[in-house]
């Protein structure tokens, strides 16, 4: 794994959000700038608050990755329960009734 430079030490007050050591203010512009480093320390499970003139306007944070999983676990159980559905063959002309 690469270590990188963090893009803000530093946790503190930004608008009327405060911000801790695990969410970091990032201003959109060096938002853009560093995206790729800001989206492997994201990946690493630091959060960034995006501000725009100095007002928060948006949270990155990391996916819980059992959140990811258990939904495509769930996703699956629904199609399995669904019962086989037969149905008849139409006509083109059907569909536009």
């Amino acid at each position: 794994m690469r270590r990188t430079k963090s893009l803000n030490p530093k946790g503190g007050k930004v608008g009327n959000v405060t911000t801790s050591a695990m969410d970091k203010a990032i201003s959109a512009a060096d938002a853009n700038r560093k995206f790729s480093q800001l989206l492997r320390e994201v990946r690493d499970g630091q959060t960034y608050i995006v501000t725009s003139h100095g007002r928060p306007v948006a949270r990155i944070s990391p996916v819980a990755e059992e959140g990811r999983s258990n939904a495509k676990a769930e996703l699956l159980a629904h199609i399995e329960n669904q019962p086989v559905r037969r149905i008849r063959r139409w006509k083109r002309d059907e569909l536009y009734d």
